[in-house]
């Protein structure tokens, strides 16, 4: 019976974690705004800024290859990551659903080679875009680390004054 109780704690404690928000139990320093959103590449990949039009081409699968001949692979947050939001809303002025209409319809007419990658967390967008040559990713500019570069925006980087991205 003992047994039984505490594996229900257990479980209810599980269960707790992963459908509550996350940071939940920090208190109201957790709901904190979220900063710009940098787009990062390998420091290999031969760009250092893009316009907003060629990174709306990017993001919408219209330009496929960085100028070295690279194909390009686009890493984008699943759905309701503020990353995701930031780049549909401010930089392609889609919705959720044109988003994915668009996709859908480019990969049916099979208009691309390559769709979109999902990505679930800033983590695993790092290790993606270092995994693959080419791969173009959206994180919160303070979750940058070392090995990956920040692609200005219409020369602007995060934290800049009339950055696109926030």
């Amino acid at each position: 019976m003992i047994r039984t109780t505490r594996r229900l704690a257990r479980i209810a404690l599980v269960l707790a974690m992963v459908c509550l928000p996350h940071g939940w139990w920090t208190g109201p320093a957790a709901a904190q705004t979220p900063g710009d959103v940098a787009v990062v590449v390998q420091p290999d990949v031969p760009v250092d800024n893009l316009t907003v039009s060629e990174l709306r081409r990017v993001v919408l699968g219209d330009r496929e290859f960085w100028p070295a001949g690279v194909r390009i692979t686009l890493l984008i947050r699943a759905p309701i990551a503020h990353e995701r939001d930031v780049v549909l809303k401010n930089l392609c002025q889609m919705t959720e659903a044109q988003f994915r209409q668009h996709w859908i319809g480019k990969v049916f007419r099979a208009d691309t080679a390559l769709a979109p990658k999902i990505v679930y967390s800033t983590e695993m967008a790092v290790d993606m875009v270092n995994r693959f040559p080419g791969a173009i990713t959206f994180i919160e500019a303070s979750q940058v680390g070392k090995g990956l570069k920040v692609v200005k925006v219409e020369g602007r980087a995060p934290g800049e004054k009339g950055y696109v991205l926030r």
